[in-house]
């Protein structure tokens, strides 16, 4: 069985964070940005979980646990701005979503 280090998992959150940052910042689709954000949410677990392992202790998985469950709270209301701005304006580009008027 192969064993991953704490340096493969760091290295893997960082290439999952910095994925997830270059969506935010180059794509202009609002349910991409918003995948994107998830990543880097996702990302950071993974770091608290792995220094978690490495030192042997709970304290990370249980940040974990509530960063998970503020994430799916968020999911559902982002999800749900979403679909109110595409019901509104019929799109969901950040270009055109520009202005907070009709």
């Amino acid at each position: 069985m192969i064993t991953a280090t704490l340096n493969e998992y760091l290295i893997l959150s960082g290439v999952l964070f910095a994925l997830g940052f270059l969506g935010v910042l180059l794509r202009r689709n609002t349910l991409v940005i918003f995948m994107s954000l998830e990543l880097m949410l996702v990302a950071s677990a993974l770091a608290l979980v792995a220094f978690s392992r490495y030192n042997h202790t709970l304290d990370g998985n249980v940040f974990v646990f509530f960063i998970l469950t503020v994430a799916a709270a968020e999911v559902a209301v982002g999800l749900a701005i979403i679909v109110a701005l595409f019901r509104q304006r019929r799109t969901i580009q950040v270009n055109e979503l520009d202005s907070l008027k009709n």
